[in-house]
């Protein structure tokens, strides 16, 4: 949880500080034409399918049944996949380059063609060199160190985006930028790659163990993980097209902002995905069913608690922030805020039991399922919105939500192989180790070796 921690953080420190670090040496025209060019590489990070999210699983569960040779099997096989995929991307990326008049199409001023088709080159390398550092941290993850792979990735981040300051303060432009950016993102990539190999003996570079038929096995997995970036962007774009094809930009703007105040609970719901998520994977591997059932129940429950919690917080300060947020600008509205907050809550519900499957590569009728639920939705904004207003659109988000509990929850039972009222009832249920004595008492018992 601390290093999901880091890694927001982090981001959030980016987002932060790169808005006026770079409107202070830069002109504002300059920079809007830098997010822009720089968002477009961003698409080749889907170039891998969905192969490191499913290696990552795959090793995690062998590694807990002991099998090491199979685990180093499906890491070389990946590693060569994405060396191929990098390969053909990066040699189909100069010539896209060259013959499309990207900057033109862009309608671009202040960044050149030249210096627009070198940006691209030098983001979209880098982003390909990414799809490695996804795959050598799941080796961390297979060993159970994931928090360990988690934060020195949040690290190398920072350091990048720091070294990319660098020549932005020193009146260099858009394009020395992206190259420094590049080259501190190559070096990362390389430092892990090394700390990887010295930290886990058994992790060779090679194709020795590189089989095609481990690839072959994993491909229907890999290809179903896009569906949930899909269905994420249908979710998010699809309903506020929706919402402004019939409500107008105005109304656009007051549900894209409330619901962006409540996504606020929505992601403290996901550190708690991703926090349980290899654990539920090496419980898994290793056939420790009660662990297992546990591992489950208990991160249903502190999603649902942290998301009550966070819906409370929410209701009592949401307006208030949303008013100062925009200045005035949106009227903040309680009855929205409160539709949003309760997608919220039947989402962790659902999202925190899917990761049963997607922790142990049973996800293909999820992802389905979820682009099914996310199209209907889109659907319903769109009716509801023009009989009922901002609120219906707002009330048929909980359509998707209400089709993936339906879905979920009797699946995630039946692979923990737990029942409905058992599993209600741990809801309710707080752990003898969890309970407030509990805790006083391996605090009491810390102390003496906290003094020492």
């Amino acid at each position: 949880m601390l290093s999901n921690w880091v890694a927001k953080i982090a981001g959030t420190i980016v987002q932060l500080v790169q808005v006026p670090v770079f409107l202070h040496f830069w002109n504002v025209n300059l920079y809007g034409e830098w997010v822009i060019v720089s968002a477009i590489p961003s698409y080749l990070s889907f170039s891998n399918i969905g192969f490191g999210s499913v290696a990552g699983n795959e090793m995690t569960m062998l590694t807990a049944a002991g099998e090491r040779e199979k685990a180093l099997s499906v890491f070389q096989s990946c590693w060569w996949l994405i060396v191929a995929i990098c390969g053909v991307v990066g040699l189909l990326l100069w010539p896209v380059l060259y013959f499309v008049p990207i900057s033109n199409a862009l309608k671009l001023h202040w960044i050149s063609a030249t210096d627009t088709r070198w940006i691209l080159l030098y983001l979209g390398l880098s982003v390909l060199l990414g799809q490695f550092e996804q795959l050598m941290s799941s080796a961390y993850t297979s060993v159970g160190r994931y928090a360990y792979g988690a934060f020195l990735k949040s690290i190398m981040s920072i350091l990048a985006f720091v070294a990319m300051l660098i020549p932005v303060v020193l009146g260099h432009g858009a394009r020395t930028t992206a190259l420094v950016f590049a080259i501190a993102n190559g070096i990362g990539t390389i430092a892990l790659g090394v700390m990887v190999r010295r930290d886990i003996p058994w992790i060779r570079y090679g194709w020795q163990h590189a089989r095609l038929s481990e690839l072959r096995r994993m491909g229907g997995p890999a290809i179903a993980f896009m569906g949930f970036p899909i269905g994420v962007s249908l979710n998010l774009q699809g309903t506020l097209i929706a919402v402004g094809y019939v409500l107008g930009p105005l109304d656009v703007v007051i549900f894209s902002t409330a619901r962006t105040v409540s996504r606020v609970a929505l992601q403290m719901v996901q550190m708690v995905n991703f926090s349980f998520w290899p654990e539920l994977s090496l419980a898994y591997g290793a056939k420790d069913e009660a662990l297992f059932r546990d591992l489950h129940r208990r991160s249903c429950q502190l999603a649902l608690a942290i998301g009550v919690v966070m819906i409370g917080c929410m209701m009592s300060f949401g307006p208030w922030f949303l008013h100062h947020w925009t200045s005035g600008h949106v009227p903040p509205s309680r009855p929205l805020l409160a539709i949003l907050l309760l997608v919220v809550v039947f989402y962790a519900l659902w999202s925190t039991s899917s990761t049963v499957v997607s922790a142990t590569n049973q996800h293909q009728k999820l992802a389905a399922y979820f682009l099914v639920a996310t199209s209907i939705t889109i659907v319903f904004t769109f009716v509801l919105a023009r009989r009922y207003g901002i609120y219906g659109a707002a009330t048929s988000l909980l359509i998707a939500e209400l089709i993936m509990n339906i879905h979920v929850l009797p699946n995630s039972l039946r692979i923990t192989h737990d029942t409905i009222g058992a599993f209600l009832g741990s809801m309710f249920h707080i752990p003898a180790s969890l309970r407030p004595e509990a805790l006083l008492r391996r605090l009491s018992q810390s102390k003496p070796g906290l003094e020492s």
